[in-house]
């Protein structure tokens, strides 16, 4: 038997959220209702979809059925929002993809934007990092994600922000109160490096910069990378939007040299675009004036 629509849309709510709770709060369900439901889906399957044992991760046989939910649930969404539009009025729920400085430093702003706009259109935000997300965004994932640096501009796309990378340091450290720090003093700190989202760019500004690449310790989580930091263990470069998420303890300062990077709201290149995607778009070139 083939999935039905509505235990696709489960699948992806657990998956998304990473708890059964979680997705029956997000799909307006019970509990008990979403675990039938994927019941169901396994029986028609005939193999599980859901690791039970390692937080609900997803199996082999999810894996293969994911890409295909995601295309189809998005394929529907899509026209369901076709049909509102002609009401004239933009409704309904709009997935969207940002790494975590993003999320942090700009989106917020632009849900005040988006809300002020289109007040009937719901904005769900995605965390990712700077591979995942236009990967989202090609497999259905997300409907809409705020890319870096994409080269060229997808069609249609709109520029929604743009920053430079900064030294991270700690507000004792001696180079702390300069206008800007030399790349070459800061190696002599030892260097922490995020591998969600920066490390090619810290790479590329040791090559501007005619210096080796060395690093002290690599990390994934921005949590991690600041934590070190604040501990003494080394120093590190990220984005001037990620200012916002610093403890106090820590300060950005401009580095010398550096590389800026251009954020981009747009929707998926191998498909039409969500109705809401283009409201979104939309709404956001009258505000900025792009």
């Amino acid at each position: 038997m083939a999935p039905t629509v509505p235990q696709l849309r489960t699948l992806l709510a657990v998956v998304e959220t990473g708890s059964f709770t979680a997705a029956a709060q997000s799909l307006g369900v019970s509990q008990s209702s979403v675990s039938r439901t994927l019941r169901a889906l396994e029986e028609d399957l005939g193999g599980n979809l859901l690791d039970r044992d390692r937080s609900n991760a997803p199996t082999a046989l999810a894996g293969e059925l994911l890409p295909h939910a995601r295309a189809a649930v998005a394929a529907l969404d899509a026209l369901e929002g076709s049909v509102r539009a002609r009401s004239g009025v933009p409704e309904g729920r709009v997935r969207l993809g940002a790494v975590p400085t993003v999320c942090q430093g700009l989106v917020p702003g632009l849900l005040g934007v988006w809300s002020a706009r289109l007040p009937k259109v719901e904005v769900s935000l995605f965390e990712g990092d700077d591979d995942e997300i236009p990967e989202w965004l090609e497999n259905g994932t997300v409907d809409a994600a705020i890319l870096v640096d994409p080269h060229p501009d997808p069609p249609g796309s709109v520029l929604v922000g743009a920053d430079e990378y900064c030294a991270m340091v700690r507000r004792d450290h001696p180079l702390a109160g300069e206008k800007a720090i030399p790349l070459g003093e800061l190696q002599e700190d030892g260097l922490i490096v995020n591998t969600g989202g920066c490390e090619n760019e810290v790479r590329r500004i040791h090559a501007k910069a005619g210096l080796p690449f060395e690093m002290r310790q690599r990390v994934r989580e921005l949590a991690t990378l600041m934590m070190m930091v604040q501990e003494g263990v080394g120093v590190a470069i990220m984005p001037g939007l990620g200012e916002v998420m610093l403890p106090k303890t820590l300060k950005m300062v401009p580095l010398e040299p550096t590389l800026g990077r251009r954020l981009v709201l747009s929707g998926p290149t191998n498909r039409a675009w969500s109705p809401l995607t283009e409201a979104l778009v939309r709404a956001t070139r009258v505000e900025t004036g792009h």
